[in-house]
Parts: structure tokens; C-alpha cells; sequence
């Protein structure tokens, strides 16, 4: 399946939110510390609601303990300044979904890491600055899978 990676996420119902993607389409979470909230946060369980426990998510030091856990071929950095549209890959089993925190995004160093594939972005319309995290990593995520006719569904 896939990975959705999750860079230093600061509002705790996005997490929650993407606890529920994940257990909903077999991805795995990872979270890039530090977090801006406590795991056990009354508004991360909220928005995740009984899912926690069918969900797989990992928490990471940093991003090169990610890499080296998830050991990843392609690895997709979402951001709002690239050209390629996120609809416009062939996704792969494995593949990383790489997002930034909420008020910031996805850093230069990160964003030009050796190891991001390509940046991609979710077409929206001009004069909008993004969408929420949450939402984003659920495009991603859904589109992924739906290439691969939805297994396990």
C-alpha cells in the first residue's frame, strides 16, 4: 500500500482525521516530530473517533529515521508551488505521500531533499493558498488507491 507522511503536523483533528484515511484505506501514517500536540490529545481521538486501533501509524524523530524506516523509492512532496499535478502520476505500491505541517507547508531543505521524487501539487483555483492537511493527504491517498482498483475494498 501506501505511505502518507506527515511533516511536523501541528493541529491535532488533521492527525485524527488521517488516522481515519489510513484505516480506511490500508496507508500507513507516519508522523515527523515534533508534533505540535500530545498523541493523547482529546481532539486527535475526537476526529479519529474508534479508528485508532485499525489504523497503522508510526511516529518518527525526524525525517531521515522516516526515510530509513520506510526505505521508499518514490517519495511525492505535496506543495502548492509545483507544476505537475498529483492526478498526473502513476502511483506504485510503496509510494510515499509527503506533507507539510499546516501554517507552513513542506520546507526548502525538505522539499529539495535527495530522496522526493518529484513535487506535486492538488489543482484548486488561482488566489486560493491551500487546502486543509487532512483534506489534502485524503485526495492524495484516495487517488493512489483508486489506481490500484481500491484492494482490500
Amino acid at each position: 500500500m501506501f505511505h502518507v507522511v506527515f511533516f511536523e503536523p501541528r493541529i491535532p483533528p488533521n492527525t485524527g482525521n488521517a488516522i481515519r484515511l489510513v484505516a480506511a484505506t490500508g496507508a500507513h501514517l507516519h508522523l515527523v516530530e515534533p508534533l505540535g500536540f500530545d498523541l493523547d490529545d482529546a481532539k486527535l481521538r475526537r476526529a479519529g473517533l474508534d479508528y485508532h486501533d485499525l489504523a497503522d501509524v508510526s511516529v518518527h524523530a525526524d525525517l531521515d529515521s522516516t526515510w530509513k524506516a520506510i526505505e521508499p523509492t518514490r517519495v511525492f512532496a505535496f506543495a502548492t508551488t509545483a507544476s505537475t499535478r498529483h492526478s498526473d502520476i502513476a502511483y506504485q505500491a510503496g509510494d510515499v505521500l509527503l506533507f507539510g505541517s499546516e501554517p507552513d507547508g513542506l520546507p526548502d531543505e525538505v522539499l529539495t531533499d535527495p530522496v522526493v521524487t518529484e513535487c506535486v501539487r492538488i489543482p484548486m483555483r488561482p488566489g486560493r493558498r491551500s487546502l486543509n492537511l487532512s483534506n489534502s493527504a485524503a485526495v492524495a491517498a484516495y487517488e493512489a488507491w483508486r489506481q490500484h482498483g481500491y484492494p482490500g475494498a
